[in-house]
């Protein structure tokens, strides 16, 4: 199954659901994509750890629907 951007964005809120989140298709394939989130939840926590969060989200799609994904976290 192809991604889409909604689909990202759902995910990723699913899980974080103060994140604000803007997804990118970085090449018009739906398949590489970069995304920044934000979010309170990030408060206090390595960037490392943040980014565990978002791809805790997205485990199962990065398995088989998602190939590659940038991505960017802060504070909120």
């Amino acid at each position: 199954m192809v991604m889409n951007i909604k689909d990202i964005e759902s995910l990723i809120k699913k899980k974080i659901p103060d994140a604000k989140v803007n997804v990118k298709d970085l090449v018009g394939d739906s398949n590489h994509f970069s995304a920044e989130i934000a979010s309170k939840s990030f408060k206090g926590k390595t960037r490392l750890e943040q980014h565990k969060m978002v791809y805790n989200a997205l485990s199962e799609e990065l398995k088989d629907d998602l190939h590659a994904l940038s991505i960017k976290t802060m504070e909120e």
